[in-house]
């Protein structure tokens, strides 16, 4: 397992829907200026309302997507999130080379905030007592606190050591910082590096992303924590998104059927038991194996 098994799935879906627009308005062209019989392959969908879906688009919002398909249009598969195995993971993390790194990747395993949240704690919003960290929610911009692990703190204190005499030390002052002169607040792009290095290291392609997905997976996993606990420290609108780490990924089922088949292996083949007013010795001769209550096998 070396990370994803479809890189860039966004952009590839985007390009697909683009390549449909472009054929659909290719054959409405040559049907309009033209007139020739022709059958367009990618037709609008029939709704009135769909015509005219984003006629008066504000650039500030995303576009409105039709609630139905046209006729002809496939629908999109929906793709299982990737988490990281446990062996990976640790391949992953002895890979990385500084404590803040460490500190990095640990609280992203372990309290499962997207990169752009953590990136933006702040020194204030750390409580080692508590083991919480504040974080700003993509969506609502609230403040949550959310639980991490206890190794997660030791990292970043073991971070905080290493870069005292250089960061500053205001109250609201970034957490994260670059290690190289001049230093500067630690970057989505600066962090994303890190796993490029790592990757390069491992001859793999994992992403800030898939420790989130990992983080879910693992807590999902826990038959003590409920799905709406999980929802809650992800930060989920709707628990249908939560749900979807429920579904294990292909290696994962196939690493669990196997693990099945090798448990039954080593099961001890259980004697079978004499059906009443049957002889011991003719079962024996006919399954090949001792028999209960049927004397010398």
């Amino acid at each position: 397992m070396t990370g994803k098994r479809y890189a860039g799935e966004n952009y590839a879906a985007r390009t697909r829907r683009h390549a449909r627009a472009v054929v659909r308005s290719f054959y409405e062209y040559h049907r309009d200026m033209h007139g020739r019989p022709l059958l367009n392959p990618f037709p609008k969908t029939k709704r009135a309302e769909d015509e005219h879906l984003n006629a008066h688009h504000n650039p500030m919002h995303a576009f409105k997507r039709s609630v139905r398909r046209a006729p002809y249009q496939p629908k999109e598969p929906r793709r299982t999130p990737r988490g990281i195995p446990d062996q990976a993971f640790n391949e992953l993390f002895a890979a990385l080379s500084s404590h803040r790194d460490r500190a990095l990747v640990a609280f992203s395993i372990s309290a499962g905030p997207r990169a752009s949240e953590l990136l933006g704690v702040s020194r204030d919003r750390v409580s080692p007592g508590d083991q919480t960290i504040g974080v700003i929610r993509k969506g609502s911009r609230a403040l949550q606190w959310i639980p991490a692990s206890s190794d997660a703190f030791v990292w970043l204190r073991l971070y905080q050591q290493q870069i005292r005499p250089q960061a500053l030390n205001g109250p609201e002052e970034p957490l994260w910082w670059t290690l190289r002169r001049p230093i500067r607040p630690l970057s989505y792009d600066a962090a994303r590096m890190v796993f490029t290095r790592a990757n390069e290291t491992l001859g793999a392609n994992w992403t800030l992303h898939d420790l989130r997905h990992s983080a879910a997976k693992r807590m999902v996993r826990d038959p003590k924590l409920s799905l709406t606990d999980v929802q809650w420290v992800l930060g989920h609108l709707h628990i249908s998104t939560t749900e979807q780490y429920l579904e294990p990924a292909e290696d994962e089922v196939v690493a669990h059927v196997l693990a099945h088949h090798a448990r039954q292996a080593a099961e001890p083949v259980k004697p079978v038991m004499p059906a009443p007013d049957y002889r011991s010795e003719v079962l024996q001769t006919l399954l090949g194996t001792a028999v209960l209550g049927g004397g010398p096998a």
